[in-house]
């Protein structure tokens, strides 16, 4: 028997989780660190089911009663049919289980489930718009380093290109790169041992830097700008003619807002709801598709 559901928004960096009783009211919440494919299969299950355990913690629950949860997880990396399909297969016990893209899950939330279209930009980025005769679109969604335009991960890749140039004297650098020189310990060797390590989440950290000193610094500005484009054109993509509702979501969204073309910007409304949120409605609704 169902007792509760559980939504997850999983990405680079972050998880979170909101618990609900079986008629969808919440009850707590739960965060954890980062639960994208990318990370692992078994890192991803730890992330989430820590997240989730914190969530029933919250009620005064010591362990998760998997066999009376139902849960519905929106996660990074799930383009990956082969990542999607051994996370599945790595159920540690829910009794139902629904798994899409943490940009779909992102739509439900922001939209409600209803038409629209959502550029999500956080640790990735990602496009996806649901229309109205109920075709469902993407774009974007690759990946870092290939893809995920615009995302923190994105940005950050960037900002140690233009350290790397200022360290070499190709160009010159001011508080902008010192401050990602420092982040990323402080000189040469040291920001050669970073960048043998470095992973998705490490670049998108470098953001932070980005948007400090984008309205003061050249190249941070440029890359805020270059964002702002791209997120454009993924909307553009999503909806040629302008007609769905639009939501800038993800950790970074609201920060992009400054840099959107006037047109794209004109579109945007808030989202009604976040990605877990949408992971709730999701996993709800596959209930009542199998009943």
């Amino acid at each position: 028997m169902i007792d509760y559901l559980i939504g997850v928004d999983g990405g680079g960096t972050n998880t979170r989780v909101r618990l609900a009783g079986r008629d969808g009211a919440e009850l707590a919440t739960g965060n954890s660190g980062p639960s994208g494919l990318r990370h692992g299969i078994g890192n991803a299950w730890q992330a989430v089911n820590t997240a989730v355990a914190q969530a029933f913690a919250a009620l005064g629950i010591d362990t998760i009663p998997m066999a009376s949860c139902a849960i519905g997880l929106g996660l990074a990396g799930v383009h990956n049919k082969e990542w999607a399909a051994q996370f599945s297969a790595a159920n540690p016990g829910y009794a139902a289980l629904r798994l899409d893209t943490d940009g779909f899950t992102t739509l439900m939330g922001a939209h409600g489930g209803r038409p629209g279209a959502i550029v999500a930009i956080g640790t990735g980025s990602v496009g996806e718009a649901l229309r109205t005769d109920g075709t469902r679109v993407e774009v974007g969604g690759w990946g870092f380093p290939a893809g995920d335009e615009a995302s923190g991960a994105w940005m950050g890749l960037r900002a140690i290109g233009h350290v790397e140039q200022v360290l070499d004297g190709r160009v010159e650098g001011g508080a902008f790169a010192r401050d990602v020189v420092d982040a990323c310990g402080g000189n040469r060797d040291a920001i050669q041992v970073w960048l043998g390590k470095a992973t998705q989440t490490d670049y998108a950290g470098l953001a932070r830097f980005v948007v400090a000193h984008g309205a003061s610094d050249g190249v941070a500005g440029a890359i805020l700008e270059q964002a702002g484009r791209d997120a454009a054109l993924i909307a553009h993509a999503l909806d040629p003619r302008a007609e769905l509702p639009l939501a800038l979501c993800g950790g970074l969204g609201e920060t992009l807002r400054l840099y959107l073309p006037a047109d794209t910007l004109a579109r945007c409304s808030p989202p009604h709801g976040d990605s877990a949120q949408g992971a709730l409605r999701m996993i709800e609704l596959h209930l009542k598709d199998s009943a």
